[in-house]
């Protein structure tokens, strides 16, 4: 019998609160002001166009809005820019060129985004909370007169909740404020309770959402052999054709053969340093028997010069030295550190160097020798030349003689003397 009366009970409808309707928008006002003035707070109007003076009337404050958005922003800001100080200078400190572990320019960007997205979500969410909504029902809805809100006709309503609320006196109020229909809002009680499927929906998916981040801290705190999990392959993997890469779109097969336009390089002299093609014997020969050309196979020039003395400077003195005696940069300093693995360079003033044909120096630098790098790839073929001519001008002046002096030079100096 008991449960039968609570559940009579609880289906019972609850009067929330009363609803004025006034026919025009200096009325409501009024309205408003007579209401505001009996004290009663809890009180909201409907119009279908905004009413000057009404949020006066009302005594209506500021919203709390803005500062809720711009808590949410300089706190948002304050977070990346720690966040990412945390992870440049103690999490996972990386030294790139001498460049400081944090600065603040740099990290700008990051916390400009960051600003803006929390200040989207304080200001979305925070309308929400002070609005109380979401609602799942609104008891004026019920009231079919409340329709004409948003056409012709304004309303005014007071909660039950106000203190100073009583259904007589708050309707004999509304009455002489000029109210044409007053009308009570009620709702039952009946349907507030969440369903039980639902809670227990809810509590799943609580639940399954924090395995994500539990996840993520175990990946972080702990060590894998395991190639790491693509989330998104496309960045990693991305459909994109390379340069001699296969494809499916045509056969590219290349003709026994074939060689490309203007790469035969049929002059063997030029390109590689040789009077004539070796026969077996000679390939198998050591690089002293072979027929090295010992003449320069284009025109030496001083603009020739120059520009092997640049490309010298660039690839050959970080080892060999500026002079050609291996004493160079790269050779000071593992030389220094004696770790047993550095073989000094060759000085390029010996006698055996000197004496080598210009071929061969040009194929030195081509194919490499011991623990000396190919260089064909980066070094173009007449700046191979133009490196085998500054050479022997760099090995003369060490090694000159008398006769390689002008006679008026040399009678000038013996004078000097």
């Amino acid at each position: 019998m008991a449960d039968n009366d609570t559940t009579q009970n609880e289906s019972e409808p609850e009067l929330v609160g009363l609803l004025a309707e006034f026919e025009t928008p200096e009325d409501l006002v009024s309205a408003a002001e007579q209401v505001r003035e009996a004290g009663y707070t809890r009180v909201d109007a409907y119009s279908p166009f905004p009413v000057h003076g009404l949020d006066e009337a009302m005594a209506i404050r500021p919203t709390l809005l803005p500062w809720l958005v711009l808590a949410a922003g300089l706190g948002g800001g304050a977070a990346a820019i720690a966040g990412q100080w945390w992870t440049n200078t103690i999490d996972f400190p990386f030294l790139i060129s001498g460049k400081p572990m944090f600065s603040l320019p740099a990290n700008i960007p990051v916390a400009y985004e960051v600003i803006i997205l929390l200040s989207a979500f304080a200001a979305f969410f925070g309308m929400l909370a002070l609005n109380g909504l979401p609602r799942l029902a609104n008891p004026l809805f019920r009231v079919p007169r409340f329709a004409r809100a948003t056409t012709d006709r304004f309303f005014l309503s007071i909660d039950a909740k106000d203190p100073k609320f009583d259904d007589e006196e708050t309707r004999s109020l509304l009455s002489s404020a000029g109210a044409v229909n007053i009308e009570g809002c009620s709702e039952t009680s009946e349907g507030k309770r969440l369903p039980r499927f639902l809670f227990v929906g809810l509590l799943m998916a609580g639940a399954v959402s924090l395995i994500p981040p539990l996840w993520i801290a175990k990946a972080r705190l702990t060590k894998s052999d395991q190639p790491r999990w693509h989330t998104f392959i496309d960045m990693d993997y991305q459909p994109k054709y390379k340069p001699q890469n296969a494809t499916t779109l045509f056969k590219r097969v290349p003709v026994a053969g074939t060689v490309a336009r203007g790469e035969l390089q049929e002059d063997d002299r030029l390109y590689r340093g040789l009077e004539r093609p070796l026969t077996q014997a000679e390939e198998a020969a050591n690089d002293d028997e072979k027929p090295w050309v010992t003449t320069f196979p284009l025109p030496v020039t001083a603009e020739l010069m120059l520009r092997g003395r640049q490309r010298y400077n660039i690839y050959c003195s970080t080892c060999h030295g500026r002079a050609g005696e291996g004493d160079g940069l790269v050779s000071k300093r593992a030389m220094e550190l004696q770790q047993g693995t550095w073989i000094p360079p060759v000085s390029l003033q010996s006698e055996p160097i000197r004496k080598q044909p210009v071929g061969q120096l040009f194929n030195t630098i081509t194919h490499g020798v011991r623990k000396m790098p190919s260089y064909g790839s980066q070094i173009a073929v007449e700046d191979r030349w133009a490196i085998v001519s500054y050479l022997r001008a760099l090995q003369r002046t060490q090694n000159a003689t008398p006769e390689d002096v002008p006679a008026d030079v040399l009678e000038t100096m013996r004078d000097l003397k």
